[in-house]
């Protein structure tokens, strides 16, 4: 017999269809098997390196943080809507060869710009898996630890949990199945920090304390990381819950 366990319920779903930009806040979008709907389906990336090394993020050029990227328009089969950008100063661009000059300034090294399909095999540009969950128990909690106030963007999580009050906190899910929405998630690993979360998402200062703090005192386990296993619509406010059995 399958039980679900509350958990708690989605408080934010986040997209971000450019790597290292910042993204945007949904009120519901679609589950698939490579994560949220149109996450990442675009990246600039070195091509004289591989794997994750090719990528240009916001670890080495803090700048990109400050370009806003959402997916705008419907589903055009396997490819995806157009994405829209808007840079610091205002100006807006789509995915082209005009953004690419605009952020080649950047970096003396050559850029090219990559895109997946909707029906790419690939995890898209991910970090390491399709979907990345933080909880407002243990944002908390490291607010507590670094004796500052958080803003949930520095860690560029895809769903923001809030707990009920004694359940189990993300570290407790791990190897552990969930639903949410239509949808159900495998919750794989932990999220192991690195230096973009000493990044202030408006201001784009750097405070290597919080990440000294992480890493202290948390071992830099953040959030953790979760597989689709059933894809389906989420909503914020959609229940999350434990499935047993």
């Amino acid at each position: 017999m399958t039980i679900h366990i509350p958990l708690g319920e989605i408080s934010k779903i986040n997209r971000y269809p450019v790597k290292s930009f910042a993204g945007e806040t949904l009120e519901t979008c679609s589950m698939e098997t490579y994560g949220l709907y149109g996450d990442r389906c675009h990246a600039f990336i070195d091509e004289t390196k591989e794997g994750w090394d090719s990528y240009f993020t916001a670890r080495s050029i803090p700048s990109m943080l400050a370009y806003k990227a959402k997916i705008v328009g419907e589903r055009l089969g396997n490819e995806l809507p157009e994405v829209s950008i808007s840079s610091p100063d205002g100006r807006a661009f789509t995915w082209n060869e005009a953004l690419l000059e605009d952020i080649q300034r950047l970096s003396k090294k050559k850029m090219s710009m990559r895109s997946y399909t909707a029906q790419s095999s690939d995890l898209m540009a991910v970090d390491a898996a399709s979907i990345l969950i933080i909880t407002d128990y243990t944002l908390r909690k490291l607010e507590a630890i670094w004796e500052k106030a958080l803003d949930p963007r520095r860690f560029r999580a895809n769903l923001l949990v809030t707990l009920n009050e004694k359940q189990l906190a993300e570290n407790e899910w791990i190897g552990k199945r969930v639903s949410v929405g239509d949808a159900e998630l495998q919750v794989d690993s932990y999220c192991e920090r690195c230096s973009m979360i000493t990044l202030d998402p408006d201001t784009l200062e750097r405070d290597a304390s919080l990440l000294k703090k992480i890493n202290e005192e948390m071992e830099l386990h953040f959030g953790v990381y979760a597989s689709v296993k059933k894809t389906g619509q989420i909503h914020v406010g959609d229940p999350i819950n434990l499935i047993d059995g």
